[in-house]
């Protein structure tokens, strides 16, 4: 009989160990001694207080919904007020005024002042700042009801809301009026800017004379990049329901004479030829695997050689899981019913099985904001 190696009786050890503590760390005997233990007892603490914030995070993010829906924090920007102010503004009692910037104050939102007046913090103030933030938290009303059975959402039985919000990316473009189209293209350009700029950060576009943004929608991306590169030549190809907001977009920013329109379907039509630069930002995330195959094709067949393929949306962690890729932005495309939270890694693999052999993965400034995956054919 043979007998095992040290590797594997290493291996063994390991995962008796893991399981042994779990247990431990399991059982509410442990847990009543670690919080009396001394030393044990700060760590026991923090560990708690995380847990617990796991427990009521829905609801930080119900009172957050509400904040922002009420206009609570923009109200403080002229200065301190109190909860009946606020109250007699909102259409709340002042008692309930109260509780809420309460809710404020512990979220970091708010600041408390003597005489019971309350003012906005330096978190609250700067979440007001970011480019298309209030928008997002007012559309995840779609998304509080898709998760309230997240059970349901994972075996696939939710008719779910934001299916319907992004018709889309279901293929049906003759279908999706332009209302529809107008309402998620205005969505998505509103955050479109911190995206751009951290991209640009890590793929400079110093080199490239022609850029096509494929799903630029009504040009967040192209008109960030015609301002940092003012000799650039700029497309986006996108639905045809969406020409007109951008086309306004581009007026409105002196660059209609600089970015142009062409209407169209990746799905269902040949892509435009003559750039030496795609761009496909926070496209993939929405689709299913086989539409990034068969787009990624389509895009290393229009590029020249040593033309450039750049990619940039919210990413898995891969081996290294992180809040925004594998939570939310896992269970937000589920919700949508296609599409993917990939990681970097997973997203290289599919451009190598398109053509492309050169790939790089810059380092992202804030990945919760966005990663890149730069190709060269």
């Amino acid at each position: 009989m043979a007998l095992a190696g040290p590797g594997l009786v290493s291996s063994k050890l390991r995962i008796f160990s893991k399981s042994y503590l779990n247990r431990i760390f399991s059982s509410s005997k442990f847990q009543n001694w670690a919080s009396d233990f001394p030393i044990i007892r700060v760590f026991a603490r923090k560990e708690g207080e995380a847990i617990f914030d796991l427990v009521m995070g829905f609801v930080n993010s119900q009172v957050l919904w509400a904040l922002i829906d009420l206009n609570v924090l923009e109200r403080f920007i002229d200065g301190p007020l109190t909860p009946f102010e606020i109250g007699a503004q909102v259409g709340l009692s002042s008692e309930r005024s109260e509780i809420l910037l309460q809710s404020g104050v512990a979220l970091g939102l708010l600041r408390r002042k003597s005489q019971n007046r309350f003012c906005l913090s330096r978190k609250g103030a700067s979440l007001l700042g970011v480019p298309g933030l209030t928008e997002m938290i007012k559309h995840h009303s779609h998304f509080y009801r898709d998760m309230i059975d997240p059970v349901s959402l994972l075996r696939d039985e939710v008719d779910t809301e934001l299916s319907r919000f992004w018709p889309y990316v279901f293929g049906a473009s003759n279908d999706v009026t332009k209302d529809v189209t107008e309402s998620y293209s205005d969505l998505m350009a509103a955050s479109q800017q911190l995206v751009a700029r951290d991209t640009l950060k890590i793929i400079p576009l110093s080199k490239s004379k022609k850029l096509l943004d494929i799903g630029g929608g009504s040009g967040g991306f192209a008109i960030e990049v015609a301002q940092k590169y003012p000799g650039l030549s700029l497309s986006v190809f996108d639905l045809p329901q969406v020409e007109q907001s951008a086309s306004l977009r581009f007026k409105s920013e002196a660059l209609g004479d600089r970015i142009r329109f062409i209407p169209g379907s990746f799905r269902d039509d040949s892509l435009p030829q003559g750039y030496d630069s795609i761009s496909l930002i926070r496209v993939l995330y929405d689709h299913s695997d086989d539409t990034v195959t068969k787009l990624l094709k389509k895009v290393y067949d229009a590029l020249p050689i040593g033309g450039q393929l750049m990619i940039s949306e919210p990413m898995s962690g891969g081996d290294h899981p992180n809040r925004s890729g594998d939570v939310y932005f896992a269970f937000y495309t589920m919700a949508m019913r296609t599409g993917k939270a990939r990681s970097a890694n997973q997203i290289s693999q599919m451009c190598l099985s398109a053509g492309f052999s050169n790939i790089k993965i810059p380092r992202a400034p804030r990945p919760f904001i966005t990663s890149s995956v730069l190709c060269v054919k």
